[in-house]
């Protein structure tokens, strides 16, 4: 996991916040072991922002790969920064509900979860089939 803290730290310093100067950082493996980052990128034009697990999953789904295997989201703060709602559910869209997700300062995982705890119940691709 060493590796996903790393490229989210590194995503994390590179986060566009010059409105809320709330940096996240993000990292996904996919399913044939690649590591891919994202950052929180904010807009003057609220709410046009991007999340950094968005930036992430599209790094991903960019290097072709289409299944996430684990998450690690990294902040700066008292309480533990989980990925919001809507990240939570585009995380669902390529991971399963097992899919373990790793809550992190730059000085390392603070706890960690499986998306399930994070989105119970949730709606994914499978409902649809």
């Amino acid at each position: 996991m060493d590796d996903l803290l790393q490229v989210a730290c590194v995503a994390r310093e590179r986060a566009h916040a010059p409105y809320s100067r709330f940096k996240v950082g993000a990292a996904v493996r996919d399913a044939s072991g690649g590591v891919h980052g994202g950052c929180n990128i904010e807009n003057a034009a609220y709410p046009e922002g991007i999340c950094a697990e968005t930036a992430a999953i599209a790094a991903m789904v960019m290097a072709g790969a289409d299944k996430i295997v684990e998450v690690l989201v990294v902040g700066v703060s008292d309480d533990p920064v989980t990925p919001c709602g809507g990240c939570r559910q585009r995380i669902r869209e390529f991971a399963g509900p097992d899919v373990p997700v790793h809550i992190a300062a730059p000085d390392g995982v603070r706890m960690t979860m499986t998306l399930e705890e994070l989105l119970p119940r949730s709606f994914g691709p499978d409902n649809l089939s």
